[in-house]
């Protein structure tokens, strides 16, 4: 069942308009037809998680909109009741690209670009205004794909300054940090995340963080919310240590 996103004022009553460049889609992409059944979110409404996706039936289909007939509301929902921001070091190429979408598919709500110390990558504001523009579409069609109720934000990249400050409004904070003490304890930090709180997870670039970074985020930084944890033995990439974390905090929240 395909999925799609609309703004909150294309709803009036059970019916549901699609419109833009998802018409093109549905219409010579998918080559759907009337009588086939969608599931279809309402973007603007975040707070309301779970409780804004429907199942419909394609009612018609014209060259301006495609008109939805709303059978039932999705009252399970795919978001997890904890919300996931990731703090991700600058990487080079097209890493941040990868990292977006699968992040987005394994449930993460927001992510933070951050330019660390040893990130290679310099963006100056109009490049980093295109970047952005593009994450935010990678976001939005990994969160159609992965049937996601909200399509997580990518916010303009930030400094290490700033996002310290961000991560003071979380409940938790984590670190994946290579010379960190094992898996065993990085379970035991895990175990005691209850349901509803907010998390962030700090991944460094290529370079790995700077000294006065990670001693800046040390376990008793930021009123005792941050840990640095372990994910195994081995080096990860950083496009593979935000996935990791994600994929371990899904087996251990996700219901």
């Amino acid at each position: 069942m395909y999925q799609f996103f609309v703004e909150e004022n294309q709803m009036t009553g059970d019916r549901i308009a699609i419109l833009g460049s998802d018409v093109n889609h549905i219409k010579n992409v998918l080559r759907m037809k009337g009588g086939e059944r969608v599931r279809v979110s309402v973007k603007t409404v975040l707070e309301a998680q779970n409780t804004n996706s429907y199942f419909g039936i394609i009612e018609s289909i014209t060259e301006d909109e495609v008109i939805v007939r709303v059978e039932e509301e999705d009252a399970t929902g795919t978001e997890l009741s904890n919300r996931i921001y990731l703090f991700q070091g600058l990487p080079k190429g097209d890493k941040m690209e990868l990292i977006i979408q699968k992040c987005v598919e394994l449930g993460v709500y927001e992510i933070i670009p951050v330019a660390m110390k040893n990130c290679v990558v310099k963006l100056d504001a109009k490049k980093a205004d295109s970047k952005v523009k593009r994450w935010q579409a990678i976001s939005e069609s990994a969160a159609k794909q992965s049937k996601r109720t909200v399509i997580p934000e990518v916010q303009m990249p930030m400094t290490w300054k700033e996002a310290l400050k961000k991560a003071e409004e979380l409940d938790i904070v984590l670190v994946p940090y290579e010379n960190e003490r094992g898996m065993e304890a990085t379970r035991e930090i895990m175990g005691t995340i209850k349901p509803g709180q907010s998390i962030g997870v700090f991944v460094g670039p290529e370079g790995g963080f700077a000294p006065e970074e990670i001693e800046g985020i040390a376990p008793n930084a930021l009123d005792n919310k941050a840990h640095r944890i372990s994910l195994g033995r081995r080096i990860l990439r950083t496009e593979t240590a935000g996935l990791a974390t994600l994929s371990m905090l899904v087996f251990c929240l996700d219901d």
